[in-house]
């Protein structure tokens, strides 16, 4: 999971950059709001932690600005402000959550995990190294998005909503085709093909299985 920091206090940005990456997150940060901004919209982040009161761009501003092109990433405010009507002005210009300043990292912490748990069941699917973002119609692998077709993608999604299962081609024809009627069943061959190719798997690769002469399994690999 990939989190950016935009705060402008270096002690903080350094505290928080190395306990996060002791949990196993991956951390990027900028020290002002232009900078965290550009950053926010060039790359693909799980999740942003903003200050408010920054130089050259206000944690507010960058999180109205942000919300305009983003609706989905989980933001967390790290903010001294604390009065009801800055909370609300907050939460109204699009962020998620809101910590004050001096807080316990470990609460933070949990409040992540949180974000991370409810994106992980509503929204993100996970086959290993792949990644669906359904709300953005987004494939990533290795938290590099990768560009399928819609019926590539309609395919691919399928699959991983029913990993662990074997999903015959007829199925597969029915539910993301949606044709219920007798068809050569050899085109759903070629858009896996093409998939594979997309996704970089090899024909050993086991996260996604041809079950010869019946159709696909999507596998988890420990």
């Amino acid at each position: 999971m990939k989190i950016l920091i935009i705060e402008d206090e270096k002690g903080i940005t350094d505290f928080l950059k190395q306990g996060l990456e002791e949990e196993g997150y991956s951390v990027s940060f900028a020290y002002n709001g232009t900078d965290g901004l550009e950053m926010a919209l060039n790359s693909n982040y799980d999740l942003i932690l903003l200050d408010w009161m920054m130089p050259k761009m206000s944690g507010l501003e960058v999180c109205k600005a942000y919300r305009k092109t983003n609706t989905t990433t989980p933001i967390l405010f790290l903010t001294a402000k604390d009065t009801i009507q800055e909370t609300i002005e907050g939460l109204r210009a699009g962020a998620n959550d809101y910590i004050k300043k001096p807080f316990s990292f470990d609460e933070l912490l949990e409040r992540i995990k949180i974000h991370f748990r409810y994106q992980s069941e509503e929204d993100v699917l996970q086959l290993n190294s792949i990644k669906i973002i359904q709300s953005k119609y987004q494939v990533l692998v290795d938290n590099v998005e990768v560009n399928l077709t819609q019926r590539e993608y309609e395919l691919l999604l399928y699959l991983i909503k029913n990993k662990g299962k074997v999903c015959t081609r007829t199925q597969i024809i029915e539910d993301v085709w949606n044709i219920h009627f007798e068809y050569d069943t050899g085109v759903i061959d070629v858009f896996m093909n093409s998939i594979r190719k997309k996704l970089n798997l090899s024909k050993e690769d086991e996260s996604i299985k041809t079950i010869r002469g019946v159709g696909y399994i999507a596998n988890d690999i420990n």
